[in-house]
């Protein structure tokens, strides 16, 4: 009995140990890289539409989203008003209340004030990792979450400052920033892998992901729009829960 004891609490030892802050900010090392690339290209758009350092800092922080970012610096370079900016702001990041809402039974025993931060800093990069963990290690505590996104939250804002004060060197060459804007892809691409090698069933994820893809240029090349990726999404999703509850059913049988 001494020695079962002994190994139980061993292993929630070693449990608790693998959700330390460190830990947390070292699963975002994918998530940190990718946003070396995209966060230099965001400062880089924003200072030349005008933006002070200070407001390219402080848009960063607040406002934390990529996507939105380059929408306010576009609409802003277009003298857009402010309503409108605010609006399309609130669409585009729409998004991340579904992002928080699934990963909120995961912190249900923590108080409103940790979700609360916790969910502002959530992104959709710090989603599919922590959801990808959080599949086999529910969280005991928000000490490996908050890891995760102040590193990437530390480095976004980073190298949006970064861009900004380097944007002298990008000046008059649109190249430049393009070749920045593949960090994006190529940092989801990452996730995608990870993703997949950390799922049982890989052949599932595979097959949902080499669906969405093609459905996604198969759409966009007849009917070209955002609504290409918006569609492939959905039917991928459906795709891979039918496939997962297919896939289960003989082992649940059991």
């Amino acid at each position: 009995m001494r020695n079962d004891e002994t190994l139980a609490h061993g292993d929630e030892t070693f449990a608790h140990g693998d959700e330390t802050f460190a830990k947390g900010a070292q699963a975002g090392l994918p998530v940190v890289l990718g946003y070396l690339g995209i966060g230099l290209a965001a400062g880089v758009v924003e200072r030349a539409a005008g933006l002070s350092y200070a407001e390219i800092l402080l848009l960063s922080m607040v406002l934390y989203a990529g996507s939105a970012q380059f929408v306010v610096t576009s609409m802003v370079s277009l003298a857009s008003p402010l309503s409108a900016i605010v609006l399309t702001v609130f669409f585009v990041n729409l998004r991340h209340l579904l992002l928080a809402a699934a990963l909120a039974p995961y912190f249900r025993r923590l108080p409103a004030w940790k979700n609360a931060l916790l969910g502002l800093q959530l992104t959709d990069e710090t989603f599919v990792v922590a959801v990808g963990r959080f599949a086999s290690h529910p969280p005991t505590g928000a000490a490996w979450m908050a890891g995760l996104n102040l590193a990437a939250y530390s480095t976004w804002a980073t190298a949006n400052l970064a861009g900004a004060l380097f944007s002298a060197q990008f000046a008059g060459s649109a190249a430049n920033t393009k070749v920045l804007g593949f960090a994006l892809p190529c940092m989801f691409a990452g996730l995608l892998v990870l993703q997949l090698a950390a799922r049982p069933q890989v052949r599932v994820g595979l097959a949902v992901a080499l669906f969405s893809a093609a459905l996604a240029v198969a759409v966009q090349a007849s009917h070209p729009g955002p609504w290409a990726v918006i569609g492939a999404t959905l039917c991928g999703a459906t795709l891979g829960l039918a496939l997962e509850r297919w896939t289960s059913a003989p082992n649940s049988s059991r």
